[in-house]
């Protein structure tokens, strides 16, 4: 039986020049009928013809509530980019709620998604070890659970959930990772595996050195940083439509864990797990699943810079 409450908490929609997915999400969140919702959206780019009327159009989806709800909005007339935009968009919404629930215009939520990130925004609200609650699973047909969600140490943010006590600890310039970086912090985050620590070590450093227009990997640092858990549901809440051609920073083609994972509705009563300790053989499938810690990708990573080198000869 699924739950079927009211809900409580506050949504925040990120949305910006997809009117096609936006609409999808939206319906979503006009069922399940949420008491606020902030719509922060992103200004366009002034050198992608037809873009201004594009974000004109999503946004006024988002403003079509019809049940009664709270409504506020960030409309922003210049483009931030995907760092700053989504970053000072949650910001902004902490700045005005305690806790909410999270998703961006190509997150798809399952009727359930609203519910269970109620219910663990309520039990979970003075945990200090609880730093986010998701609703994405990508290795729910992999594991086998006695309880209806498990605690992680990979934070997930394809429809989210969290509170302003985690937030707080957020800071988009990641300065304290040069520091953090450099002791035996991310190794022991990682219970000593060096193929998982190499990877997010080259990836945080390339980050912090602004080699990508991101919010997120920042918020994998700062619940590392914090030894702050993520709740992951037992059956994946959530999809993704944000593949193809307008995607910023995913490709073409859904990956296989995103396939595999299709969504599901949990049952209620939800049943608590007896313990909130990570298990790290998960977390390590998850890793290798979801973002390719492999020793072949490791090997692929460091062959990159010579294959720079060598592209750059032979095209002389």
């Amino acid at each position: 039986m699924s739950a079927t409450k009211f809900m409580k908490s506050a949504v925040l929609f990120l949305i910006f020049n997809r009117p096609e997915t936006t609409i999808k999400v939206f319906e979503k969140i006009r069922a399940a009928k949420p008491p606020k919702l902030y719509i922060s959206a992103d200004g366009p780019r002034s050198n992608r013809p037809g873009e201004l009327e594009r974000c004109e159009e999503a946004r006024k989806i988002a403003l079509g509530v019809d049940w009664p709800c709270e409504v506020k909005t960030l409309f922003r007339e210049s483009n931030l980019g995907c760092k700053m935009g989504v970053a000072s968009g949650i910001d902004w919404f902490f700045q005005n709620e305690e806790e909410g629930i999270i998703l961006e215009d190509d997150v798809l939520p399952m009727p359930s998604f609203f519910t269970f990130c109620d219910e663990m925004l309520e039990r979970y609200r003075s945990d200090p070890t609880i730093g986010m609650i998701t609703g994405s699973n990508l290795v729910s047909k992999r594991i086998k659970l006695d309880s209806s969600y498990f605690v992680s140490h990979v934070p997930l943010i394809w429809g989210w959930a969290t509170w302003r006590r985690a937030w707080q600890h957020y800071d988009v310039r990641m300065e304290n990772w040069p520091q953090w970086s450099r002791s035996d912090k991310i190794t022991k985050c990682f219970h000593g595996d060096q193929l998982v620590s190499s990877y997010w070590r080259d990836a945080l450093d390339w980050v912090y050195q602004n080699g990508m227009d991101t919010w997120d990997y920042q918020w994998l640092f700062t619940c590392w940083q914090a030894g702050m858990y993520c709740i992951i549901p037992s059956q994946n809440l959530t999809d993704n439509l944000g593949y193809g051609v307008e995607a910023t920073h995913t490709s073409m083609h859904k990956p296989d864990c995103l396939v595999e994972s299709v969504p599901q509705d949990l049952t209620w009563p939800l049943i608590h797990p007896k313990a909130l300790v990570p298990n790290w053989k998960i977390d390590r499938m998850m890793f290798e699943r979801i973002h390719g810690v492999t020793l072949m990708g490791y090997v692929r990573r460091q062959l990159r810079p010579l294959r720079k080198i060598f592209n750059g000869i032979v095209g002389k």
